[in-house]
């Protein structure tokens, strides 16, 4: 069964932990449900109190940290209930996903809605894992897409382009995005 959580959300949607358990736990009571939640990893401050989150920030690889982040939430939630919960952070938001191939932006786009083609290929070029992209408010990924394609609008077009990516591409060039879908598959 699949359901949705609806929670208060603050700016930006992200709502503090304790909210998000809350809608959780209720959905997991439900015996045959399975929950799982991509978390904006960029977008969470301290002040939302996601388990282990200041001891995270000390952790300087990424995908370590995200893994303590997702057993922190993971064991945040009743012991009888926690192996139907799934957590994934998403590093950098889910447009970094979008950055995989320059086909795909071009069948998505037409040529006069490209700002900066070259620049959309250095960056294709420079980052294997587009997952790792970001640093940087300026440079987050629907940063840099609303700079390279004109009218960029994240809810519409993000998942435009994903489709016109396909999931297996998304999953071959995105390996923490592609573990998560390997442990959905394996329910």
């Amino acid at each position: 069964m699949i359901s949705t959580c609806k929670t208060q959300r603050s700016k930006g949607g992200i709502v503090p932990w304790e909210d998000l358990k809350k809608e959780i736990i209720r959905h997991l009571k439900n015996n045959e449900t399975v929950v799982t939640a991509l978390i904006d990893y960029y977008g969470i401050y301290p002040r939302y109190n996601f388990p282990k989150w200041n001891e995270s920030e000390k952790i300087a690889d990424k995908s370590a940290r995200m893994d303590l982040l997702e057993n922190a939430m993971k064991e945040d939630t009743p012991n009888d209930l926690r192996h139907r919960f799934i957590p994934y952070y998403q590093l950098h938001g889910f447009e970094g996903l979008l950055f995989n191939n320059l086909a795909s932006f071009e069948v998505t786009f037409d040529q006069s809605e490209f700002l900066n083609k070259n620049d959309l290929k250095k960056i294709l070029n420079q980052y294997r894992n587009p997952e790792l992209i970001n640093d940087n408010p300026k440079t987050a990924p629907s940063k840099r897409l609303e700079k390279l394609i004109k009218g960029y609008d994240k809810i519409v077009y993000g998942s435009i382009l994903a489709k016109n990516i396909g999931i297996d591409k998304l999953r071959k060039k995105s390996p923490g995005f592609n573990e998560r879908i390997k442990k959905l598959e394996n329910i």
